[in-house]
């Protein structure tokens, strides 16, 4: 969409006004400016054609415009300046990244719930193995006692889980070392869905005495990798969307809420990737209809073993994506540090 130098300063300063004020932005603010330098009425026609090429909306009659949807994309693609973290800013973000926790799931909440404070938006935060392809690498079976042995299910995200199982049947050592091969050489390299229904009769009847117990084993290998793709997801500060104009009718801020925790928004959101490692969806981009008068902007980070995180927030399409985006970035650089090989976090410099 070619723009001339002009419409784009128009274009530009609406965005800019409006995500400040959260008001209709007027020709008569815009030709107050300095660096638009055109008369209301040269900036009335040129409002006009924004609107006409979908870029505006005017919320009212008689009163100033705002962006639309297309109009944000094409200032976040084009128009966007960048924007520079003061050495405040970059102060909190560190002593923030500066957490010693062992567990990812600790590490991912507070993740989020840190990026909720400093941005004043709900925040998301997911861990989630980087493969698309979750299979099982290894079965173990160890025998713990005369009623009960351990399955150990090792995936290909390098996932390690057990679980104690009390036996249904009579069954010994070798009954189990029996299965486990039998596992190995038919349910391995595959995923949850190639289990079918005959491919698991086939292992029973090669299971001998221990056929009774391939369902079981099964069961928790398909929990196991079912667990393994959902990750770690989090949404914290869902109450902020309170403290936006967008948002004072209570019922349009309980559904956003809701649908925010309660479904599966965050397993369908597109996970940024190293060619774009911050990605921004507004308005009708979004994955849930309840989300079309909102962004999500979203930035990536590695934390090693086959997983990757994002950190993001949804917030109005009134949203300083500039310095939103910033913020994500620079947390998501000092998350790949603390996950990677303990380099320092990254320090502030002077512009």
């Amino acid at each position: 969409m070619e723009l001339s130098e002009r419409k784009k300063k128009i274009l530009r300063a609406i965005v800019d006004n409006y995500i400040r004020t959260a008001e209709p932005v007027g020709s008569k603010a815009l030709a107050a400016m300095e660096d638009i330098n055109c008369s209301s009425a040269t900036i009335r026609n040129e409002m006009a054609e924004l609107e006409a090429m979908g870029l505006l909306e005017q919320p009212h009659t008689s009163a100033g415009r705002i962006p639309s949807p297309a109009g944000y994309r094409l200032y976040v693609d084009e128009l966007m300046q960048g924007y520079a973290l003061s050495l405040e800013e970059t102060k909190s973000l560190n002593e923030a990244l500066r957490l010693k926790m062992n567990e990812l799931d600790k590490v991912v909440t507070e993740a989020g719930r840190v990026v909720s404070q400093l941005t004043n938006y709900p925040s998301l935060a997911v861990a989630a193995p980087a493969v698309s392809r979750l299979t099982v690498t290894r079965f173990e079976l160890f025998m713990t006692g005369p009623k009960a042995f351990i399955a150990v299910v090792m995936t290909s995200d390098e996932n390690v889980k057990n679980k104690l199982i009390r036996l249904p049947v009579d069954c010994t050592e070798q009954d189990l070392k029996l299965l486990s091969a039998v596992l190995n050489a038919s349910l391995t390299d595959i995923t949850a869905e190639e289990m079918t229904p005959a491919l698991l009769q086939k292992v029973e009847r090669s299971a001998g005495r221990a056929a009774s117990l391939v369902s079981v084993v099964v069961d928790f290998a398909m929990d196991v990798l079912s667990e393994a793709k959902k990750g770690s997801r989090h949404v914290a500060g869902q109450t902020k969307l309170l403290t936006h104009p967008e948002y004072q009718d209570i019922d349009k801020a309980q559904q956003i809420m809701t649908t925010l925790t309660e479904s599966d928004m965050l397993a369908r959101l597109p996970m940024p990737d190293e060619n774009e490692p911050v990605k921004i969806l507004i308005g009708p981009e979004n994955v849930a209809d309840e989300l079309k008068d909102t962004s999500v902007i979203m930035a990536r980070y590695d934390i090693g073993d086959g997983m990757q995180g994002m950190i993001g927030v949804v917030g109005p399409t009134r949203m300083d994506y500039a310095k939103v985006a910033a913020r994500l970035s620079y947390f998501a650089d000092g998350l790949n540090k603390l996950f990677g090989s303990g380099h320092e976090l990254p320090e502030h410099t002077e512009e």
